[in-house]
C-alpha cells in the first residue's frame, strides 16, 4: 500500500523545521541553521539512551547532511496522537514527569529544554514519549535561568492544580495553547486561598513580583558555571516538588465502581461476555482496535493481550485514569483517553487545523471497534438515532465490529429512559439488525442470560 501523506499541522509554529506525517511515519526537516545542532545531539548519550529506552521518538538520518544544507529525519509515527485536554491527571503528571526527567539530564550534559508543553508529548499505548526533538538545545552553563520554566508552570503545573483544588476538567484546556496565566487564577482566589500551597508560589508570588519589579535580561543573571547549574537543577527540583504537590487522582465516580457493583450481571453472563470477546478476538484477529465507552478498561486489555493495539475511550475522567493505572500496571498496549463518542472532541487552533478533531484522528484507523453496553447510552442519553451511529461506527472500523445490544425491557435501559418508554419502543433488536446491516455482515451472537446480545459483524 502507497504511503498516505499528511500535514501535521501543529508543526507550522516551529522556527527550525517542519514535519509531514506519512502513513507509518513522521517525515521531519531541519533547517540548515540548526542542522549540525540537531546531528550533534542525536549523537549523544542522552539522545541514545532515552531513544532506546523509548522515552525519546527514535530518529533516523535519512540522508547524508552536507553544511549549509536542511537536514532531513524520519520518525515512526506513534499509532494514535492525542491531546492533554484527552488525558486524565495522571496522564499530563506523567508527560510532565517525563519533561522534567529529560530537562535534567539535558542539564547534566550541556544541553536544556527551550519550551516544555505538553504538546511535546505523545502517549504510545500507556508510556508517554518526548517526540519534539527541536526543542531541545544547548545550554549556556553559565545561565541559570530555565527560560521555559514559566510555560511549564502554566501549561502542566496550574492546570494540574485547577483540576485538582478547584474542579476544573482538563478538558477546559481546549483552545489555551499556552495554558493558563498566574494572574487568571490569582483574581477567582479569595484572599486567604492565595497564600495557601499551592497557590502561593505558582500564582500569588508571581503575580506580586510582576508586578513590582522589571524582568532582567539573562545576561544580567550570568554566574559562575557551577553556581549556574546549582541554581538550575534547584528549580527543576523545586518545579517536581510542585508538581507531586499538585497531582491528585481523579478520584471515584459512578461509573469508575461499574465493574464490581453491576448486578445486572451475574458471574455467569459476566464470563459468558468476557469469553465471547475472547473468542471474537481470536477469530477476527485485528491489530488495531478501538474500545468505545470503556469504562476501567477491561474489555481493552482483554484485547491487548490477544495481540492488539488498543484505543480506548470513556467520557468519564474517573473511570479512564482508572484504565490508565490498570495499563500501566500491566504494561498492556492500550492508550486510554478522556473522549465522548457523542461529542467527540473537535479540531482547534489556527485556521481550525492545528489540532485534528478526535474522528478525524480516528476515521478508518481501526481492524476493530468494540462497543460493549455503550449503545443504548448513545440511543437514550444522547439521543443519537441508531441509524447515525451505525454509519458513524461504520467510518472508524475497516474490518470488524463487536457490538452488545440492551433493548428497551433492559432495568438499565428503563433507569435511563426515566419513564419515557414509549419514545424508545421502536428499538428493538430486529430493528437495530436492520440498521447495521446496511453497513455490516452479522458473523456471531449470543445472548446472555440477563436478556443482552453479543455480536460480532464483519463490513461488507
Amino acid at each position: 500500500m502507497n504511503s498516505v501523506t499528511l500535514m501535521e499541522p501543529s508543526s507550522f509554529r516551529d522556527p527550525a523545521g517542519s514535519l509531514v506525517m506519512q502513513e507509518d511515519r513522521g517525515l521531519r526537516t531541519v533547517f540548515p541553521e540548526y542542522a549540525c545542532e540537531t546531528l550533534t545531539f542525536l549523537d549523544s548519550p542522552v539522545a541514545r539512551n532515552w531513544a532506546q529506552t523509548g522515552r525519546l521518538i527514535a530518529t533516523e538520518v535519512l540522508e547524508t547532511w552536507k553544511p549549509g544544507a536542511a537536514l532531513h529525519l524520519v520518525h515512526p509515527r506513534l499509532f494514535f496522537p492525542s491531546y492533554s485536554w484527552e488525558w486524565t491527571p495522571a496522564q499530563l503528571s506523567a508527560a510532565a514527569e517525563l519533561t522534567l526527567d529529560l530537562c535534567e539530564d539535558l542539564v547534566n550534559t550541556g544541553w536544556i529544554l527551550k519550551d516544555a508543553t505538553p504538546s511535546n508529548v505523545l502517549f504510545d499505548g500507556g508510556k508517554p514519549v518526548f517526540v519534539d526533538l527541536l526543542s531541545v538545545e544547548r545550554h549556556d552553563p553559565e545561565n541559570p535561568i530555565w527560560l521555559a520554566c514559566g510555560q511549564f508552570i502554566r501549561t502542566f503545573l496550574l492546570p494540574l492544580a485547577a483540576c485538582g483544588s478547584l474542579g476544573w476538567p482538563l478538558a477546559a484546556m481546549l483552545g489555551r495553547r499556552d495554558g493558563y496565566e498566574p494572574e487568571e487564577l490569582f483574581h477567582l482566589l479569595g484572599p486567604a486561598q492565595r497564600l495557601l500551597a499551592p497557590w502561593r508560589s505558582l500564582v500569588t508570588l508571581p503575580v506580586w513580583l510582576g508586578n513590582r519589579s522589571n524582568v532582567r535580561s539573562s545576561q544580567s543573571m550570568r554566574r559562575p558555571a557551577p553556581v549556574a547549574q546549582a541554581i538550575l537543577r534547584s528549580t527543576l527540583h523545586s518545579l517536581r516538588r510542585s508538581l507531586r504537590k499538585v497531582t491528585r487522582t481523579a478520584g471515584k465516580s459512578h461509573w469508575s465502581t461499574y465493574q464490581q457493583t453491576a448486578t445486572h450481571y451475574s458471574a455467569n453472563d459476566w464470563n459468558s461476555k468476557r469469553d465471547f470477546v475472547s473468542e471474537c478476538l481470536l477469530a477476527a484477529g485485528p491489530r488495531n482496535v478501538l474500545d468505545i465507552g470503556a469504562n476501567t478498561g477491561f474489555f481493552s486489555r482483554v484485547a491487548a493481550e490477544s495481540g492488539a493495539r488498543v484505543v480506548a475511550w470513556d467520557a468519564d475522567v474517573a473511570t479512564t485514569e482508572q484504565a490508565w493505572l490498570h495499563t500501566r500496571e500491566a504494561q498492556a498496549d492500550v492508550l486510554p483517553l478522556v473522549a465522548d463518542f457523542a461529542r467527540p472532541t473537535p479540531a482547534a487552533g489556527w485556521n481550525n487545523a492545528e489540532m485534528l478533531s478526535l474522528l478525524a484522528r480516528s476515521r478508518g484507523r481501526f481492524d476493530m471497534v468494540m462497543m460493549l453496553a455503550v449503545l443504548h447510552h448513545l440511543l437514550v442519553q444522547a439521543q443519537i438515532p441508531i441509524e447515525h451511529v451505525a454509519s458513524l461506527t461504520r467510518e472508524l472500523t475497516r474490518g470488524w465490529l463487536l457490538i452488545e445490544w440492551v433493548g428497551p425491557e433492559d432495568e438499565k435501559f428503563r433507569t435511563l429512559s426515566n419513564g419515557r418508554d414509549s419514545l424508545f419502543s421502536h428499538l428493538t433488536e430486529e430493528r437495530f439488525l436492520a440498521c447495521f446491516s446496511r453497513y455490516f455482515v452479522p458473523v456471531r451472537r449470543t445472548a446472555l442470560a440477563n436478556g443482552r446480545t453479543l455480536h460480532l459483524f464483519r463490513v461488507k
